[in-house]
């Protein structure tokens, strides 16, 4: 039997260790590595699901030049004689690579050494560009480097955590599990800060329903109070900080702007400031909704400065902390995969570190100024400026601002390539070629997570078809356009060569230091245990800037003079509303994984959009209807969910749905590519739109055996254990639901029930006795149990099914809220009833958030008002 094999989980920035032990099948079973200090055995429920996630299905194994399968060297030749090309003619800025916090830390090594040393041009951008690029520009501005000071330790140490745009219980499940297990123990205070009323709220002491763009002047008015009430750390500030009197001043800001831009009230105000100054062991935790805006880079700032002021940073239980949102972003940011650094965070600006770089690669050139950034990077596509372009690990037609417009501009370059897994995204429809890479438990590397701590990802699945890793291809390609310093034979040589590299930060007063793993052979790297950087021999501890030490040219911290600035996303007649963006609990990134798992899928399972009461009875909006979000950029369908967790005049809706799963749930289609003018970071949280209702005639559900090709005015499909199962609607009622079920991939004899009165037909379509597929189609939105109708596919036929939930005597489960335990609403419902009045008595009773917890939230929220978060199946 193939022995366990300890990595690292594919998804979020915790960086969480697994265990995978494989089945000899091509599968694997998952558990939590309780050595690992990221997570000590806790998985969330995208996690615990990674085993559903490594079949083979819809997988690209061979490379493809227009469509037709070629081999490796044909492939590669291509490659590197158009990029040459483009080159030879246009020059080296004609090219550009847009990479990924899903690369591990080789592969985006050799990426960025081959364009910034041998190209010799800068364009290299990375989603990463899209959720951290504030952080690091806050950081830099700072402390003079990209560098996070705390350790995940400090929010088990802290006595207050502030959660500031960050969803942590949805988006980072392992890490809220952490503060609530030390909430538990002892008088540890949560606050959130967040336009939305969501999970993580539901669980913290107090919540703050802040307006869309308020943290600056929230933040503003603290320092003036921190300031005014002698909250200063005098002796921290004089000895580590400048800019102190300036920022203070340029902080002030009357009671009357202070309440008008966070939306607060003056208790409300009063509140946060006493708060925050009382309790000194304070973490404040930050995230998208820090970041992705326009001015996201002052509000980091804004935040550091409370934090510099106060001197609560690089002692234990307190900081400014941003948590990154991929496995790999920080990786990625070490070895300098943005447009506007080098590797070992060195300046690409500065001459003295291009002439360092430039020497220890032995390389031709390096850029003397920063690139393209990544939606400046598309609009230079749009522009004809990008003759040439690789896209690897990353998905830009559906995640990019104005999203429509991105996949146009990709169509406009002359030679596209996308290295990637799946056959089939938005983004592979529109390559020249394509380079099938390994994925997760066939690749082997590093990766570092948002506490700076390096794990190993090992691979424990043997590479399928003729799949390649991509530092391999990155490399093959550097090689055949004739560059040296390319001949990497694994990873652990090209790691390396990048831990002797931070030779160069430490030598130029830089941060990131790795030279203690610096000369690892094949079984050092195989073996190497997760670390935190600086790597210290004694493993002391790593947090920065307790007594001072920064990395400016005086060594110390700067507080910036920060002011509230407007922006171009304001609501207007055409576009009232502020539509918000961001991810949901059990899916990620662009499903391209998640979607694989059945499990994931029985949470929320189709796009949908949060609409408050108030603005969906003026839209005249119907709860699990259809809507239509407008920009002048582009447009999305998606499912209505009316709640008071947004707040009127704003609506929220998941980035996950894709072309593949979706006919219009692209919901960056309509977000305007406004940036925040320092860091190049859109603004993903505020978009101006439309709403309207969708006109549907027509509802339709169906679960099938076989995959469905719908066609239909609206759907959304989705993995179900068994097949698939979709969601229909349409503008015209269907003149004959068998023929449509059929065009849809249905198959075998029909059963068939219809209500002239009420106009809902259902289909049960049987082959040897056994269920293929099932459609119910409605005049309004199908009311039926979609669990159960998906988990009758492969059974016995029985008419009874075509009632569309459980016999009467039948505990029907509803919604599902636990993915991890298979528990549904009803089941949590009935244990409330029967006494349970904790998350903790609800998981005796039901076993529900018992696994990763990311559940609880919505556990006690079931608690406390006996109704679903999430909308009743």
């Amino acid at each position: 039997m193939t022995p366990p094999v300890k990595t690292t989980c594919a998804y979020c920035g915790v960086g969480c260790g697994v265990i995978a032990t494989p089945d000899g099948l091509g599968g694997a079973s998952i558990a939590g590595d309780r050595d690992h200090p990221a997570n000590f055995g806790r998985l969330c429920s995208k996690g615990a699901a990674l085993g559903e996630t490594l079949d083979l299905e819809g997988r690209l194994l061979a490379p493809q030049i227009a469509g037709r399968s070629v081999g490796w060297d044909t492939a590669i030749a291509k490659v590197a004689a158009e990029f040459s090309a483009a080159i030879e003619e246009f020059g080296p800025d004609s090219v550009a690579f847009y990479v990924s916090g899903q690369l591990l830390t080789e592969d985006y090594y050799v990426a960025n050494k081959v364009m910034k040393g041998y190209i010799g041009s800068a364009n290299i951008d990375t989603n990463s560009r899209l959720c951290m690029a504030s952080s690091v520009a806050g950081h830099k501005r700072a402390f003079g480097t990209d560098t996070v000071p705390g350790t995940y330790e400090d929010l088990e140490l802290a006595d207050q955590i502030v959660l500031v745009g960050s969803n942590l219980a949805w988006c980072h499940p392992v890490l809220h599990q952490r503060i609530l297990a030390a909430k538990a123990e002892r008088d540890l205070r949560i606050i959130t800060v967040d336009p939305r009323r969501t999970a993580t709220a539901d669980l913290a002491d107090h919540h703050f329903g802040i307006a869309p763009g308020g943290d600056v002047a929230l933040f503003n008015g603290l320092l003036r109070k921190i300031a005014k009430q002698g909250a200063v750390d005098a002796g921290y500030v004089a000895e580590h900080v400048t800019g102190f009197d300036e920022a203070v001043a340029t902080a002030r800001i009357s009671l009357e702007d202070r309440m008008r831009l966070t939306g607060l009230s003056e208790e409300e105000l009063i509140l946060f400031d006493r708060l925050w100054i009382e309790r000194p062991k304070t973490v404040t935790v930050y995230s998208q909704g820090v970041n992705q805006a326009s001015d996201g880079s002052d509000k980091v700032n804004a935040i550091i400065n409370c934090h510099l002021a106060t001197g609560r940073i690089g002692t234990p239980g307190c900081g400014p902390f941003s948590v990154t949102g991929q496995p790999n972003a920080m990786g990625g940011r070490e070895v300098g995969g943005l447009a506007n650094m080098l590797a070992g965070h060195l300046d690409i600006e500065n001459a003295d570190h291009r002439a360092a770089v430039q020497q220890f690669w032995g390389s031709p050139k390096i850029p003397e100024a920063q690139g393209l950034k990544a939606v400046d990077l598309f609009q230079a596509c749009h522009d004809g400026k990008i003759k040439a372009l690789w896209i690897m690990c990353t998905n830009p037609a559906v995640s990019l601002p104005r999203a429509d417009h991105v996949a146009d501009a990709i169509r406009k370059v002359p030679f596209v390539a996308v290295s990637d897994i799946m056959a089939d995204t938005d983004t592979t429809r529109l390559a020249d070629v394509l380079l099938p890479a390994t994925g997760w438990g066939e690749k082997d590397g590093t990766v570092t997570n948002s506490e700076r701590r390096i794990s190993r990802q090992r691979a424990f699945l043997p590479v399928p078809g003729d799949a390649r890793h991509d530092w391999q291809m990155i490399c093959d390609v550097a090689q055949a356009m004739g560059f040296d310093g390319f001949g990497f034979d694994n990873p652990a040589a090209i790691f390396d060569e990048w831990a002797r590299m931070t030779d160069l930060s430490v030598g130029f007063g830089k941060d990131v230091d790795l030279r203690a793993l610096a000369g690892l052979d094949q079984a050092a790297f195989d073996a190497l245990t997760p670390v935190q950087w600086p790597v210290k021999h004694d493993q002391s501890d790593t947090r920065f800037f307790s007594d001072g030490g920064y990395f400016t040219p005086d060594g110390k911290a700067k507080m910036l003079p920060i002011a509230p600035r407007g922006t171009e996303n304001t609501p207007s007649d055409r576009a009232p509303l502020v539509l918000n963006t961001g991810r949901v609990r059990d899916h990620w990134h662009t499903l391209t994984r998640t979607g694989k798992a059945e499990t994931l899928n029985q949470h929320i399972s189709e796009p949908y959009l949060e609409v408050h009461p108030q603005d969906a009875h003026a839209l005249e909006l119907l709860p699990a209807g259809l809507a239509t979000v407008e920009s002048p950029y582009g447009h999305a369908v998606l499912r209505v969910q009316v709640t008071t967790r947004v707040q009127p005049g704003s609506v929220f809706a998941p980035l996950h749905w894709t072309g593949p799963f979706s006919s219009d749930g692209r919901i960056d289609t309509t977000v305007a590519p406004i940036l925040d003018p320092v860091s190049g970071q859109p603004e993903l949280k505020r978009s101006p739109v439309r709403v309207r209702g969708f006109d549907a005639a027509w509802y339709g559900f169906a679960a099938l055996c076989d995959e469905p090709a719908p066609t239909s005015d609206y759907w959304a499909k989705a993995k179900a254990k068994m097949g698939w199962r979709v969601e229909l609607a349409e503008t015209e009622m269907p003149a004959d639901l068998e023929a449509y079920a059929k065009a849809l991939g249905a198959r075998g004899e029909v059963a068939r029930y219809f209500d002239l009165r009420s106009g809902q037909e259902r289909l049960a379509f049987v082959e040897d006795g056994l269920i293929t597929a099932l459609i119910f189609g409605s005049r309004g939105p199908v009311a039926a149990s979609r669990a159960l109708i998906s988990a009758s596919l492969g059974q016995s036929y029985s008419p009874e099914i075509l009632a569309g939930f459980e016999g009467r005597d039948a505990e029907p489960q509803g919604a599902i809220v636990c993915a991890c335990m298979n528990v549904g609403v009803n089941k949590i419902r009935k244990a409330v009833e029967q006494g349970c009045a904790t998350a903790e008595a609800v998981g005796e009773a039901t076993t529900a958030g018992t696994n990763c917890g990311a559940c609880k939230p919505e556990i006690a929220q079931l608690i406390a008002v006996s109704t679903p978060k999430i909308a009743a199946e």
